[in-house]
């Protein structure tokens, strides 16, 4: 069992906090609570479980008032939390695990509540392919956040990449694009590592060399000119 799993262990039942987002494992995310249900929510869950599941809902494309069942969220854990003096509060939560959303359960309560099963991705059949490309992969990744870098006047300190395993690797890169809510579920759905970094390879691959083009222009405006550095702009 991973360390995410054994966090969860002996919980099936999640408060469900529906939003028009996906959120991934181990991405961050900062919330303001302000309705009163969620306010209760917090106030149940206090920091004894600290847990409660995000589940991507679009109300204005749907015509049920909630995520049917099926649906893939993904379990939301408290690690800031501030209450301000009206009652609401700004906090801030980190993906830990995905979940399938089994049936909803009525406990009384104004907000959401479901059996969930918790899951990760399958079992590597081919651990060779999937090192390859998650080697690739990250190679790309960080010839993105290069540019990046630089296209933002290399202030600072390059940040580190840390190392990660490929499935975290694969949520890590999707949560630093901002994909769309179609492309980030489907790749929050998936249970093949291997496809999902298949997947970000053909993203990646479409958007570096464009990003390290511009790159080299703003470093070119930004010295007047004055480089031996021939850029073709056909």
């Amino acid at each position: 069992m991973s360390e995410a799993l054994d966090k969860l262990s002996g919980i099936t039942t999640l408060p469900i906090f529906p939003l028009p987002l996906v959120l991934l494992p181990n991405e961050f995310l900062p919330l303001h609570i302000f309705e009163p249900r969620y306010r209760e929510m917090l106030a149940d869950i206090g920091f004894q479980q600290n847990v409660f599941g995000i589940t991507r809902f679009e109300a204005s494309e749907m015509s049920v008032d909630k995520p049917d069942p099926g649906t893939v969220g993904c379990v939301a854990e408290i690690r800031e939390l501030q209450t301000t003096d009206d009652g609401t509060s700004n906090i801030l939560v980190t993906g830990v695990v995905r979940y399938r959303l089994v049936e909803y359960t009525d406990i009384g309560k104004a907000y959401l509540t479901a059996k969930v099963e918790f899951f990760e991705d399958d079992v590597v059949q081919d651990p060779a392919s999937l090192s390859a490309i998650a080697d690739e992969v990250s190679q790309i990744f960080e010839r993105i956040a290069r540019a990046a870098f630089r296209l933002g006047g290399s202030r600072g300190k390059f940040p580190e990449i840390p190392p990660a395993d490929p499935e975290r690797l694969s949520f890590l890169v999707t949560a630093a694009f901002n994909l769309d809510n179609d492309l980030k579920y489907e790749l929050l759905v998936m249970t093949s590592t291997l496809e999902r970094l298949e997947r970000l390879r053909t993203i990646l691959l479409q958007a570096v060399g464009q990003m390290e083009e511009s790159a080299d222009i703003h470093e070119v405006s930004q010295s007047n000119g004055h480089s031996k550095k021939n850029i073709g702009l056909d």
